[in-house]
């Protein structure tokens, strides 16, 4: 491919040449090793459930700290220490991102993390001789009324889950009915977690995590293909590509989306990762462009039932990189692609679980895939 576009033996003395393999190295882009947000280098992801209550947490941390920012864009969102991640505020790096169950009782799965992270001497050094503050932020989605059980008495469990989640950060981790995915819903399918990850030609890492429990529904009416199939890499998510022409297009609400009696209990939550060291600012405009990948990949989207907010993140494990606005603009375009893809992954992976019927029990005839 290079050989197509180098027809200088001195790059240096030409420019067109260099813009026409920088050009071609923008465009070659694959999936990470694992296909998950931890192909960023530095990531590290832990998750834990509970299977009988059909909730979970999953955590997303770093060996050192991290820039991050978060964009909201649902209507009722359940978070904790975000306005902390505005570019404005005084914090630089946090420790720690939680994805929560649980509605408001999640929002202490970030305390149990923060017990693991002061436990090995990670945090916020406010005063001297004072005890250091992992910086820990969180987003929560319903899942209350999905049938678990959920008398657990007067501790609920997020707090125990989220030191537990902590406790087994890893880079490989499950999709589907794990971690905060564990007892959504996505539309009237069985939801779940989702990761997926692009890399560069020039070595740029981006990737993708989310918890989908939305409103919306992630297939296209009269199908069995996801919204998001046009961004499909290597059948990671079956598949599955039009046999004819695609049905007529309403602008009615998809019939698979969910009913009124759940019509509150919603909230699709994600993270966003790069390793290219970028200002917080440039963050977060990598945030609002990479929040467009639920709308490639759920209809409708950010509604007043969603609580839908996206986290972005920067490792600065690259130095090498230009944070310029042509960087930023291919970032946010790459994660949003990596959203999108991670939202039908995680449905795709997610299993039955009592009603709570999955996309493959529904849609069980697997047609071959197009290579």
């Amino acid at each position: 491919m290079l050989q197509i576009f180098v027809s200088s033996r001195n790059l240096s003395e030409n420019r067109f040449t260099l813009f026409r393999l920088r050009f071609s190295f923008d465009n070659m882009i694959k999936p990470g090793t694992r296909n998950l947000i931890t192909d960023v280098p530095g990531l590290l992801v832990g998750q834990a459930e509970d299977v009988n209550a059909r909730t979970g947490v999953t955590v997303l941390t770093a060996d050192v700290p991290f820039a991050a920012v978060a964009d909201v864009r649902g209507g009722a969102p359940g978070t904790r220490d975000v306005e902390a991640l505005n570019p404005v505020s005084l914090v630089d790096g946090i420790d720690a991102i939680t994805l929560s169950g649980g509605s408001a009782f999640g929002l202490d799965a970030p305390s149990g993390v923060q017990s693991v992270l002061r436990a090995r001497g990670r945090g916020f050094q406010i005063a001297p001789g004072a005890p250091r503050v992992p910086v820990v932020s969180g987003a929560i989605l319903f899942d209350l009324a999905n049938g678990g059980d959920k008398n657990w008495g007067d501790e609920p469990p997020y707090r125990a889950l989220g030191a537990a989640a902590m406790a087994r950060v890893a880079r490989d981790f499950a999709l589907g009915n794990a971690g905060a995915g564990y007892g959504a819903m996505a539309g009237a399918y069985k939801g779940g977690l989702g990761s997926a990850s692009a890399v560069g030609g020039d070595g740029i890492h981006v990737g993708a995590l989310v918890a989908v429990n939305s409103v919306g529904s992630p297939v296209i009416p009269g199908t069995d293909l996801f919204w998001a199939f046009l961004f499909e890499q290597s059948g990671e998510f079956g598949g599955r590509y039009p046999v004819g022409p695609l049905p007529p297009m309403t602008q009615a609400m998809p019939d698979d989306m969910k009913g009124a009696a759940a019509a509150g209990a919603n909230t699709t939550i994600a993270i966003v990762a790069t390793d290219v060291a970028l200002p917080r600012i440039a963050l977060q405009r990598v945030a609002i462009m990479a929040a467009d990948g639920f709308a490639r990949a759920l209809r409708p989207v950010h509604t007043p039932l969603d609580g839908d907010l996206l986290f972005a993140v920067s490792t600065a494990a690259n130095t090498q990189m230009p944070a310029s606005p042509h960087m930023v603009m291919r970032i946010g375009t790459m994660a949003a692609d990596c959203l999108a893809r991670a939202v039908a992954r995680g449905v795709y992976e997610a299993q039955t679980i009592g009603p709570l019927i999955s996309y493959r029990d529904r849609f069980p005839k697997m047609r071959e895939v197009r290579r």
